[in-house]
């Protein structure tokens, strides 16, 4: 275990700079070494943009009309959580609701982009030593911030954490196997995600922090090994940790960490903890250094479709059409087109939907890359399932209650504790689609999230 801190109110936490391997999970085939060949790459910016406003929370209030001209990171819409930003310069040509990766109907705002570019002037860098937390924790949400690991959390929600923070975590474990945009944001941009971690713990008030990556990203942490050294101030950890899928979750990497768990129905918070992506960090400091509020994001495109995959810094509100472009296009009909990695992603119907705040990769996968449909068999009880779950969960029996309509069962089995990560599906021998059947039971059973509850 790595040393305690000697300072600070919280002295006695500690991590495992190396946790072992866990016995949930299972072992998913590598396949990141398609698109981390070269560096990250700057895609061009759309001729129109459609900019969800949208996040965990809800929506934000449009503070534009069509017509309006706007600059590119002027606010389009705020609201006390997270607010959404033109990633363009150019008119707006609609407030409407429009279909974006995983729903039908988002209200967004529209920009036709016109040269040449202009800065809204408003932009400015701020230094987080002049703010008190709950101003570093405003300012984040002023800058549209959520999330980037895909949950769209509002990141200043998150660090008005309202009780002690023993340790502010960051994630970098990236587990989906076909996802590189965090380690190829850590092995170019390392230090930018330490001076955002910095930050979010000046915000929750905490002396300490561990940096989490995989084992298997040799660059990675290398990077971020050097920079921490650089840092020199000892209070951010490193930790490196299993590849075994889903280590990246974030009450599983929790558990890695420190060997506690999130209560049943609890939030790391509970625990004294907060974790934060690594692409939130990045964006964090890129707000207070550099005066820029969340616009564009990185974006893995990668598959055997693809001609040329690789990571690409991309507009917030991109058409994936154009992003699929910027990587060579498609040499081949892609048989799937997918956003996230295989095991959690959004299956999207067409290339016209916009890149969000929460698209970290784009799939397009050719028919061989796919596991073919097979024929769904009874369930042979032999516990596979119930083997792989890293929510610690009987899925065998929770299918039985799904089907029943039981939805007392399903309560006390835990259904609610479901991560939706897929290894129970993975495992199975009977080829039986628990988790799709779970996520439909969880939707009906789930309250929309209040004003403080984090979904992750």
């Amino acid at each position: 275990m790595a040393e305690p801190s000697t300072t600070g109110l919280h002295a006695a936490w500690t991590f495992d700079p190396r946790p072992p391997r866990p016995d949930w999970g299972i072992a998913l085939p590598a396949v990141k070494r398609l698109s981390t060949r070269g560096p990250i790459q700057p895609a061009p910016p759309p001729a129109e943009a459609v900019i969800s406003l949208a996040h965990a929370q809800g929506i934000a209030t449009p503070l534009v009309r069509p017509g309006d001209r706007v600059l590119t990171g002027q606010p389009l819409a705020r609201d006390a959580q997270a607010a959404a930003h033109a990633s363009v310069t150019g008119t707006v040509v609609a407030v409407e609701s429009r279909p974006v990766p995983g729903s039908s109907h988002t209200p967004c705002v529209v920009v036709r982009r016109e040269d040449p570019e202009r800065f809204d002037p408003a932009l400015r860098p701020v230094d987080p030593a002049v703010l008190t937390p709950a101003q570093i924790a405003a300012h984040i949400s002023a800058g549209g911030i959520a999330g980037l690991g895909g949950a769209l959390f509002p990141t200043g929600r998150k660090l008005r954490a309202g009780a002690p923070i023993r340790a502010l975590i960051i994630n970098g474990v990236e587990c989906e196997p076909w996802i590189s945009c965090d380690e190829m944001l850590l092995r170019e941009r390392a230090a930018a995600v330490i001076r955002g971690t910095r930050i979010m713990m000046r915000a929750l008030a905490t002396e300490q922090a561990v940096i989490a990556v995989k084992v298997d990203m040799a660059e990675a942490r290398v990077a971020l090994h050097d920079a921490l050294e650089a840092d020199g101030s000892g209070s951010i950890g490193l930790a490196v940790v299993t590849a075994r899928y889903p280590s990246g979750g974030e009450r599983q990497l929790i558990e890695l960490l420190t060997g506690e768990e999130v209560p049943a129905g609890g939030l790391p918070r509970d625990i004294g903890h907060v974790c934060q992506n690594v692409g939130t960090a990045a964006a964090v400091a890129d707000l207070f250094d550099l005066g820029q509020p969340l616009i564009s994001r990185i974006v893995t495109v990668t598959g055997g479709a693809i001609a040329a995959p690789g990571n690409f810094a991309v507009r917030i509100g991109t058409p994936i059409a154009a992003l699929l472009a910027a990587a060579g296009g498609c040499r081949a009909e892609p048989a799937r087109l997918i956003m996230g990695g295989p095991m959690m992603g959004i299956a999207l119907a067409d290339d016209a939907l916009p890149v969000t705040r929460a698209t970290n990769c784009v799939v397009a996968a050719t028919a061989g890359e796919l596991a073919p449909a097979r024929l769904e068999m009874p369930c042979i009880r032999c516990g596979e399932c119930v083997q792989a779950c890293p929510a610690h969960l009987l899925p065998n029996e929770l299918l039985g209650a799904v089907r029943r309509g039981d939805a007392a069962a399903l309560d006390e089995l835990g259904l609610a504790a479901c991560i939706e990560c897929g290894c129970c599906d993975h495992v199975c021998p009977s080829a039986i689609a628990l988790t799709p059947r779970f996520v439909t039971a969880r939707a009906a059973q789930r309250p929309p999230p209040g004003p403080g509850e984090d979904p992750s």
